[in-house]
Formats: C-alpha cells, sequence, structure tokens
C-alpha cells in the first residue's frame, strides 16, 4: 500500500516519516510541503493513501482534497479539532489531531489497510455496469468513517438529494445516507430488478405494492413515476 505525506512544517514530515517507517504494510513514495507538491505526487505515484495537515500555504488541505476527482483515502493530521466535521464530509478516512501517539497513528494506518483490500475486493461491486454487477448481491457504502456493506434483496429505494444519496432497506428504522450520486448507486444495482423511476429515485421493482398512474407505493411510501420512466415499469410488470 503506497503512501504520500503532506504537511507545511518539517517535523511534522519527519514524525510521519518515522512512523511509517516500522509499519510494514505502509510504504511512503512522496513527502509534500505543501498541496501543489501533493498533486504532482498524485500524478507521478497514483497513492492508496494521503496523510494530510490542513492549515498549508496556499491550499488548504480541505480545498485541496475538494480539487481531486477521485481522491485517495484521506487521513487527515491536524493542530486542529475543529475541522472534524468537515472532515466527515469529504468522506476522509481518520481524523488525527496532533500531537498523535504511535498507538492512534497505527490504529489509523489499519483501518487504512482494511480499507484497501477492501476497496480491491468490492471495486466490482461498485464500480461495474448494471449487467455485469448482477453476479455481486451487495455493495458497499460509505456510512460515517465506515464501508457498510449493503445486500441488494435488502433494498426498497434509493432517493437522491445532490451530492447524497438516501438507502432505504427492510427492517431498517432509518435510512443509510451516504455522499454519492444517483447515477453511481444506478450503476452498481443490478438491472433488471432495480430501475429509475423519477429523476431523484431509484426502486426495487419486487419491492412494489401498488402503482397508481403517477406514483408508486413502496412500503407505505409513495413515490413519483415519471412519464419517460414509466415503460420501464409497466414492461417489468407486463402491464403495457
Amino acid at each position: 500500500m503506497k503512501c504520500i505525506i503532506v504537511d507545511d512544517e518539517p517535523l511534522a514530515l519527519d514524525l510521519l516519516e518515522d512512523n511509517l517507517s516500522r509499519i510494514p504494510f505502509i510504504t511512503n513514495v512522496g513527502r509534500c510541503k505543501n498541496a501543489f507538491e501533493a498533486i504532482q505526487a498524485i500524478h507521478e505515484h497514483q497513492p492508496d493513501l494521503i496523510f494530510l495537515d490542513i492549515q498549508m500555504p496556499g491550499l488548504d488541505g480541505m480545498s485541496f482534497v475538494k480539487s481531486l476527482s477521485q481522491p485517495p483515502l484521506i487521513v487527515f493530521v491536524t493542530a486542529h479539532k475543529q475541522y472534524s466535521l468537515e472532515s466527515y464530509d469529504l468522506n476522509a478516512l481518520d481524523y488525527l489531531v496532533k500531537p498523535v501517539s504511535f498507538e492512534r497513528f497505527f490504529k489509523a494506518c489499519n483501518k487504512a489497510q482494511e480499507w484497501h483490500q477492501l476497496r480491491k475486493r468490492v471495486t466490482t461491486a461498485e464500480l461495474v455496469s448494471g449487467e455485469e454487477n448482477a453476479k455481486a448481491d451487495f455493495m458497499m457504502v460509505h456510512i460515517d468513517y465506515s464501508l457498510v456493506k449493503v445486500s441488494f434483496k435488502e433494498i426498497l429505494f434509493v432517493e437522491g438529494l445532490k451530492d447524497y444519496v438516501k438507502i432505504f432497506l427492510q427492517n431498517a428504522p432509518k435510512p443509510l445516507v451516504t455522499r454519492m450520486n444517483l447515477k453511481a448507486v444506478e450503476e452498481a444495482l443490478p438491472s433488471p430488478d432495480f430501475s429509475r423511476i423519477h429523476r431523484s429515485y431509484i426502486v426495487a421493482l419486487d419491492k412494489i405494492d401498488a402503482l397508481r398512474k403517477n406514483a408508486l407505493v413502496i412500503k407505505g411510501h409513495e413515490l413519483p413515476l415519471g412519464e419517460s420512466f414509466r415503460e420501464r415499469v409497466d414492461n417489468y410488470f407486463k402491464l403495457k
């Protein structure tokens, strides 16, 4: 597993390098003193993980992560506690507050290794087309600081909310909320078991309890049925 370290303080970089030298499963491939050097290191080394300071001259750590279209795993290492909530919004793997003990650092590294291995195992479930994904029966979603396995058969419907989705499950008191767009969810779900019924909704077709002119019902939830998606639903039930 490859990582780079990013901090504007040389002593902080030295400490990260020293700690990483004691971690056998992570190889440090880049030492960067600002976000611009980090961008170059990402292009050159394609790291799996970044240990990243937040307050840096030029481009701060938060803005740097936002600028990445497909960021690696991110562990923030900072002297400031107040950015932890924002780090959650950026799907950071962990948030370490300086000074960081080796025990706490090692815990973050273990978590990164687990995520890295899990990502390799579930890439197919997350990224392949619906047709290919029929071979899998689950997908992994990012909830808080964990990857959560979601079985397709448990999904009732998915609601898109800009950059987030709500995944409604059978026998769950409340939906799972994760930072993901609806198109990515649609590509991960197997077809024809799931279908978009509206620009904001994807449903499990076998979970539909009632079908109306401009809506359908799943477990008491009435969902809008867009005219352009009606034919897909009708074809599934052979109601044309």
